[in-house]
């Protein structure tokens, strides 16, 4: 993934209003990110801990969805898979929903998935993170193709909020 500004992040979210976009929490240190192991970019808000955001550039645009996560939870100490992924953490996957962009969106319309809870999922398939003993089940598939996996299926669940 190429780095990507402050600015740019912004102008790309489109499921929230531009005044929304603007007020958000972008971590301030973009430029220290491993931009060259990430398929896209996500980030928690420090501020909001039920809010987490998304930003990657599929089919040559840069797409960013606002999402909402659920906060800790006895059910967190169950074994899940990141339907990203496909990494299994204890208490490391969290049910994260974006609201449906326009009309949709403003009649209550969302839709969600399981990602890692901290959004690494790009450094999970290359190794770079560790979620612990189990997380990366035995695969045939190459790192590319783990990472091609990753990629459609973050493609399918933007194609799906913006649907």
């Amino acid at each position: 993934m190429k780095p990507l500004t402050e600015r740019e992040i912004r102008a790309a979210f489109v499921n929230c209003s531009k005044g929304e976009a603007k007020r958000l929490s972008v971590p301030h240190d973009l430029a220290e990110r491993p931009w060259d192991d990430l398929d896209f970019f996500g980030w928690r808000d420090p501020q909001a801990a039920e809010r987490a955001y998304l930003a990657a550039e599929l089919d040559g645009r840069l797409v960013a969805l606002v999402l909402r996560a659920p906060g800790a939870g006895s059910w967190q100490t169950r074994r899940s898979m990141c339907s990203m992924c496909m990494t299994v953490h204890t208490g490391g996957v969290s049910l994260m929903v974006a609201t449906k962009p326009g009309r949709a969106g403003q009649r209550g319309n969302s839709v969600g998935t399981y990602i890692c809870s901290d959004l690494a999922c790009p450094l999970y398939v290359r190794g770079k993170k560790d979620a612990g003993a189990g997380a990366r089940l035995p695969e045939s598939l190459t790192l590319e193709q783990k990472i091609q996996r990753t990629v459609t299926n973050l493609a399918g669940f933007v194609a799906k909020v913006t649907a």
